[in-house]
């Protein structure tokens, strides 16, 4: 996988998340409990849940994520390099 699906993987488990949380509001609204309870429960609930349900959709994001993190990590430590002048590129 590329990074070019990490905004593609991380809007899907944003979505996954709050549709999950939606479900179980809904299921409570259903049940004549009040909205704000409703959605209250639905997030404490929702949310280690949706954690367990979409494991494999987080571990990519994750991945995604530490892809991105170490590239930019290289980036930094290549300009720090040229702002020292330690690099030799034969250019000078």
């Amino acid at each position: 996988m590329s990074d070019n699906h990490l905004p593609r993987d991380l809007t899907l488990y944003l979505l996954a998340r709050f549709a999950l949380v939606g479900v179980i509001g809904g299921g409570l609204l259903l049940a004549n409990v009040p909205l704000l309870v409703a959605l209250l429960i639905g997030l404490l609930v929702g949310l280690p849940l949706g954690m367990l349900l979409f494991r494999s959709l987080n571990a990519r994001v994750t991945a995604g994520l530490a892809r991105r993190n170490e590239k930019r990590a290289r980036a930094r430590a290549e300009l720090r390099s040229q702002l020292r002048g330690d690099r030799v590129d034969g250019a000078a």
